[in-house]
């Protein structure tokens, strides 16, 4: 791998203490006989130096033992007669299922060099003692991610060559004590935690890899002393925090063949190099803020094979025909800076221009045209020129290539394309991409090959033909935003359990959705914004994956889909805008749905009481205050394709990994009063939407418990009853809405705990009181609060006032002196108001009698006839301006 060891076989005859302790270590273990081929084998009529995956020196001593993916899923501890084996100088037990801590033990080993427990399922606290051994000289314990630990202060002069602990949970800084370790050479400590500078590697002279990326580094690597390490072959910074200029002096090590230093914050002008090291095949510069031309000298890289520097803010012009200097080229990716690119090829340029190119990234380029030389390419694998000013048809020729397999041309002006297209496309999986462009006519045949096709937001006008189902590996599938037409084929949807990603929203798709028994694979499912009727297929229920289903905005006629209940995946649930009818009770085991971030089901006939246990399992609109940082980094919802070269010969020398596509889920939600769409779906965007609908009843209290939710729209409703203060837990709320219900009794002090809200919506009910004084609640319009008049149809109480946002004491204390005022006040309106109370019928016939009166002498009220349970009301309003 990274460090060879070299062990003589010699045949000897066995110590019999030696075979006894390797019996004893094989007794113990728990390992699966049906998968183990080494373990298994070890017996007692074989002397143990001849057994397989065991190594004895001239004295029959076991000095190496290696049994990598045995199956062993224990037995391993500090108790082992593993331990007991002093003369062992190799042990490798890669891949198996250890699941157990390390044992201190390894640490006795006196002779040990080799130690290699990679991808083993490792737990705990790396034991420090086994970086400090003297003789040790390779550690791989990579791939462990529930493994944690630290570096501790390293030996002078240790004998350390090869240290790997990528993938595990490892944390701290680099000491500089790591400088002690003279005889590194392979340094590995991807996808960890570690942060601090990194200024002592410099030190370390032999070093010829280092690959420190997705941690979190600091600081700049100008004085890292890279000019001592004249024996760096790759070095790996990418998707860390490192700021500052990149020093030149990096690109002049002589051995060096790969630098990645993407996704951090480097930032100013790329220098030229001087004397750059023509050894360089590979340069990813991606994603930083470097700004300027980009330097001539690189056209000194005769060897370049990989060109990365899309996501910056270089400037300038790009004239492919200098650029063509660098023949060997297999990767070209200048996307997304602030870039010209001039393509001055004609019929009398020498063709190919790049004649190994195999990936081109020309996205955000100002193209105006296809670069002519893409026509010549003679392995073309992935060409991205989307967000440019490309017009008019598309050629051919662009996809008319058997090695094939990433076409992106969204997010131009595209309208048509030539005929006959995928002529020599047939088994390489391809994605295709061409959303946001004018394309018209009927949908294409895709190649049956296909895997990956984004027809999004064009003007397609057609069915939807049922020989897209002949691409048996499609697994996304995008024709949202068009004019399509017709109904759904049934064989769409089930697609023999390849389809992952489903998107037909917002088209003219009439009928119903009917489908074929069988597999689902699908994890999003948008039928949003057509005109289906009829009801939910139940076939839904076999999707195990599913996380987002949007219906939203059809015709359904169906009762709530409790048959959805035990798929723990979902994450998104929109049925607004149908004719859902019906409670939302359903009996037996409770909904588990853990990750349910958005509830939509606005706009229905959904009615009854709400019942709390229907949201007890939503862990993901619950939060402790632990989890309260952690949840404010989650990105986006998204689904990853992966695309992998069969040829893989560019990757071959390179640290890239393979192509990967990511999918973003999308949907429309009603925000802050407003109806947006989320292309971005945050794993915090946490929305619950009953609005429009029949529910009555209490609000439940138990709504306090989901205190990570952003949004809650109950208007439009018959909820009765007060506002429950627990609605005050819901600290990271953002916008209640509670309008046009029934709700009475005082406005709960508690909301004034709600920091973060900005929309607050109480108007039209029968609310009472005073409006509680608070930083948030003062900040609110007149609006949020008006039609609370507290009319119920028998009687008036004390109006809630937009007055009364401004300040108010609101200490309980009474003035004696106006007791008696008080008393005699009362005692008159007593007389008046206490044969009302109890003779009814005069009570309505008084009212109404006060109600004509006001009517006619004020000119700016007038009636309001609203609708609360199922009971009509006639309310004096003031008439809005």
């Amino acid at each position: 791998m990274y460090l060879t060891i070299y062990i003589s076989f010699v045949s000897s005859k066995c110590r019999e203490d030696q075979k006894s302790l390797l019996l004893q270590f094989k007794n113990k273990l728990t390992f699966d006989p049906e998968s183990s081929g080494i373990v298994k084998s070890w017996n007692q009529s074989i002397g143990c130096c001849d057994w397989e995956g065991v190594t004895c020196d001239e004295d029959g001593q076991v000095i190496g033992l290696e049994l990598i993916y045995e199956s062993i899923s224990g037995g391993l501890d500090n108790s082992s007669t593993l331990f007991s084996l002093q003369h062992l100088s190799y042990i490798s037990l890669d891949g198996n299922n250890l699941s157990s801590t390390v044992p201190e033990a390894f640490a006795n080993f006196k002779n040990l060099e080799v130690l290699s427990l990679a991808d083993c399922n490792l737990i705990g606290m790396f034991p420090e003692k086994i970086f400090q051994m003297p003789t040790l000289s390779l550690i791989d314990i990579s791939g462990n991610s529930n493994l944690q630990g630290s570096f501790p202060e390293f030996p002078l002069n240790g004998s350390l060559q090869t240290l790997s602990v990528s993938f595990t949970n490892f944390s701290g800084e680099l000491t500089n004590s790591i400088c002690n370790l003279k005889n590194l050479t392979y340094l590995n400590l991807r996808s960890n935690n570690f942060s601090g500078s990194i200024l002592p590697l410099g030190m370390c002279k032999k070093l010829q890899n280092i690959y420190l990326s997705r941690n979190s580094f600091t600081g700049a690597i100008s004085s890292a002393n890279y000019e001592d390490l004249v024996n760096l072959d790759e070095i790996d910074l990418g998707n860390n925090y490192f700021s500052g200029m990149i020093p030149s002096s990096l690109f002049m090590l002589p051995s060096l063949r790969s630098v990645t230093l993407s996704n951090n914050k480097f930032y100013g002008q790329l220098n030229d190099f001087i004397n750059a090291s023509s050894t360089i095949e590979l340069i990813d510069l991606s994603g930083n803020h470097l700004e300027g031309p980009i330097p001539i000298s690189l056209l000194q890289l005769t060897n370049l094979t990989h060109l990365i520097l899309s996501f910056n803010m270089f400037s300038g012009t790009i004239e492919l025909n200098i650029l063509s200097r660098l023949r060997n080229l297999v990767t070209l990716d200048i996307s997304h800076n602030n870039l010209t690119i001039i393509d001055a090829s004609t019929s009398l340029t020498p063709f190919p221009l790049f004649p190994h190119l195999s990936l081109v990234g020309f996205a955000s380029c100002k193209l105006k045209t296809f670069p002519q030389f893409l026509k010549n390419l003679s392995y073309p694998v992935d060409i991205d020129l989307s967000n440019n000013h490309i017009a008019g048809t598309i050629p051919q020729w662009i996809w008319n290539s058997s090695s094939l397999q990433v076409i992106n041309l969204s997010h131009n002006y595209l309208d048509n394309w030539e005929e006959p297209m995928w002529i020599n496309i047939f088994e390489v999986s391809i994605i295709v991409d061409v959303h946001s462009n004018l394309l018209q006519g009927p949908l294409p045949t895709i190649p049956q090959s296909t895997f990956y096709v984004d027809f999004s937001n064009n003007n397609f006008s057609s069915i939807i033909p049922e020989s897209i189902c002949d691409a048996t590996r499609l697994e996304v599938l995008d024709l949202s935003n068009n004019y399509l037409t017709g109904t759904i084929p049934k064989c769409l949807i089930a697609m023999n359990g390849t389809l992952s990603i489903l998107d037909l929203g917002r088209n003219k798709l009439n009928g119903t959705i009917d489908t074929f028994p069988g597999l689902c694979s699908l994890r999003t499912l948008h039928l949003n914004g057509n005109s289906l009727q009829g009801k939910l297929p139940k076939y839904l229920a076999n999707c195990g994956m599913l996380e987002i289903l949007d219906i939203g905005d059809n015709q359904i006629h169906d009762k709530f889909p409790c048959w959805l209940k035990n798929i723990s995946s979902l994450r998104v649930l929109i049925l607004h805008s149908n004719k859902f009818y019906g409670s939302l009770k359903c009996g037996g085991t409770k909904v588990a749905w853990p990750h349910l971030q958005i509830f939509g089901l606005a706009s229905n006939n959904f009615g009854g009481e709400l019942p709390m246990s229907f949201f007890e399992t939503w862990k993901a609109t619950m939060t402790h205050e632990n989890d309260r940082i952690n949840k404010s980094k989650l990105g986006p919802l998204e689904f990853q394709v992966q695309v992998y070269d069969e040829a893989d010969e560019m990757n071959r020398l390179t640290t890239l990994e393979p192509s990967n596509i990511y999918y973003q889920g999308k949907v429309t939600v009603t925000s802050k009063q407003q109806q947006m769409e989320l292309v971005k779906i945050l794993t915090i965007h946490t929305v619950i939407d009953l609005s429009s609908n029949k529910f009555q009843g209490l609000i439940p209290k138990e709504f306090g418990l989901l205190n990570a939710l952003h949004i809650l729209n109950l208007s439009h409703n018959a909820f009765l009853g007060p506002i429950p203060s627990s609605l005050g837990n819901m600290k990271d709320l953002e916008s209640l809405d509670l309008s046009y219900n029934c709700l009475s009794g005082n406005i709960p002090t508690q909301i004034t705990n709600l920091s973060f809200l900005s929309v607050l919506n109480l108007s039209f009910n029968h609310l009472v009181g005073r409006i509680p004084t608070g930083t948030q609640i003062q900040s609110f319009p007149p609006n949020s609060f008006k039609g609370n008049d507290g009319r119920s149809g028998d009687g008036v109480q004390e109006r809630v006032s937009p007055a009364s946002i401004s300040n108010v004491d609101t200490k309980n204390s009474i003035e004696l002196n106006f007791i008696s005022v008080e008393l005699g006040f009362d005692f008159g309106i007593g007389i008046i108001v206490l044969p009302l109370v109890f003779y009814k019928s005069g009570r309505i016939r008084y009212w109404k009698c006060v109600d004509n009166i006001l009517y006619h002498i004020f000119p700016h009220l007038d009636f309001v006839y609203e609708r609360c349970g199922e009971q009509n009301y006639r309310s004096l309003r003031w008439k809005p301006y």
